[in-house]
């Protein structure tokens, strides 16, 4: 059984291949600039040099096109035909209160997730085009829709709603939905057997920091909180999103700079957080380079994303009670050693022990790894996620009937003799 995972944003399709008997992907990728021109597709086969194609791509169905013919190709492809494709599983960035799980895909399915498309205009267009696309390219395969916000729509309604006025949520769904639930999802399922206890009886906070962050309070094993809310662009500094503000900087800054309501959202998501802060960079490399290097900008914009880190970690323990684990995920989190000693050093008073060597080791994304010293009463841990495994394992289930929701349904992923391919 073949399963393709599609992940489709506004200029890209990212894509994979996963044979389920072998517990294996057998192929991955990614087409860029879709609609913007100079198209082109990088193809990576196990085993094999990366195969990379200009061809241009003026809509998704042009870019998904290009996917099924060079996987299929008889020198580069890894597939005889699309027939071998068992289901295609799509990320949905926004289900809004609808959708709680995964669901397969039908036009009913379809048009409730157009419905929620304005909470996440630059998100769900493109993901709805996908679908789309796909459907008809690929007709008699069951597709599937994992939704980002699902994991989380388990928090209750004082973590949830905003104190605005109520019928703003009653008749536009102003509320908090966040988003990476397939990641949270992943990660703490594998906190859970690393800890040696039931994922019920776990308490954890997850930190996924990327070019997009979002943090999730999870207690007893469901999300209970989170840091992005009604759009990602809410909570942590990420690398051009600005994160938590005060929410009258937008109309003063409108009237300063004479900005309308579309160029300050730009600003918002695109040229503020890290890049802001810098002026120049969002690749955390780079700005720890230059920090080294004296840049104050840099080291400024590194002092503030760990400070948020911090505080978060402490909010979300008051929130959850009794902690036992911080997890650290995403390009940044599995990689960034110096952002994570800053984000949970003099954590001591609330039983946070850092092992400096052992968070300089964890510079992989390739294993899970310990790094606080072996009698900190909290551990945090170093996990690189999985979210395509996730996409995976619901669609295989959703065909076979014995998908439900996270907490009863058994992931391979959250068994003890579980191993990273």
């Amino acid at each position: 059984m073949i399963i393709m995972a599609l992940n489709c944003g506004s200029s890209s399709v990212k894509y994979q291949l996963f044979d389920w008997e072998k517990k294996v992907v057998v192929a991955k990728g990614m087409v860029e600039r879709v609609i913007i021109g100079d198209s082109y597709i990088v193809h990576e086969v196990p085993g094999r040099e990366n195969f990379k194609l200009e061809q241009d791509c003026p809509d998704h169905k042009a870019a998904i096109d290009l996917v099924i013919r060079v996987v299929t190709d008889r020198e580069q492809g890894v597939l005889q035909s699309v027939a071998e494709i068992s289901a295609v599983g799509h990320r949905v960035v926004h289900g809004g209160e609808k959708f709680t799980c995964s669901v397969q895909i039908d036009d009913d399915v379809l048009n409730a997730v157009k419905d929620v498309q304005h909470l996440a205009p630059l998100h769900n267009p493109p993901n709805i085009e996908g679908i789309e696309a796909a459907r008809l390219l690929m007709p008699t395969i069951p597709h599937v829709a994992i939704f980002d916000t699902a994991f989380h729509q388990t928090m209750p309604e004082q973590a949830f709603l905003y104190p605005v006025p109520y019928d703003w949520y009653e008749n536009h769904g102003v509320r908090r939905y966040g988003f990476h639930g397939t990641s949270h999802l992943y990660v703490s399922k594998r906190t859970a057997v690393l800890l040696g206890k039931p994922a019920d009886q776990c308490n954890i906070i997850t930190m996924h920091i990327g070019n997009g962050v979002s943090h999730c309070a999870i207690k007893n094993g469901i999300s209970v909180d989170t840091s992005m809310g009604l759009t990602p662009l809410e909570g942590a500094v990420m690398g051009t999103r600005s994160g938590d503000i005060d929410p009258a900087i937008p109309a003063f800054m409108m009237q300063k700079e004479n900005l309308s309501a579309k160029e300050i959202d730009s600003v918002l998501n695109k040229k503020s957080g890290i890049l802001g802060i810098t002026g120049r960079y969002t690749d955390r490399r780079d700005v720890i380079e230059h920090a080294a290097k004296g840049d104050h900008r840099c080291q400024l914009a590194l002092d503030i994303e760990a400070y948020r880190l911090k505080k978060y970690i402490g909010a979300y323990m008051a929130a959850i009670g009794k902690l036992d684990a911080v997890i650290f995920t995403a390009g940044v989190g599995e990689m960034g050693a110096a952002i994570r000693e800053k984000a949970i050093e003099g954590l001591e008073h609330i039983g946070i022990y850092l092992d400096r060597e052992r968070n300089a080791g964890a510079m992989t994304r390739k294993r899970e790894s310990l790094i606080t010293t072996d009698d900190s009463p909290v551990k945090v841990y170093v996990i690189p996620t999985d979210e395509e495994l996730v996409f995976t394992e619901d669609v295989v289930a959703i065909l076979d009937g014995s998908y439900t929701d996270h907490m009863q349904f058994e992931y391979s992923f959250a068994k003890s003799d579980f191993v990273r391919k």
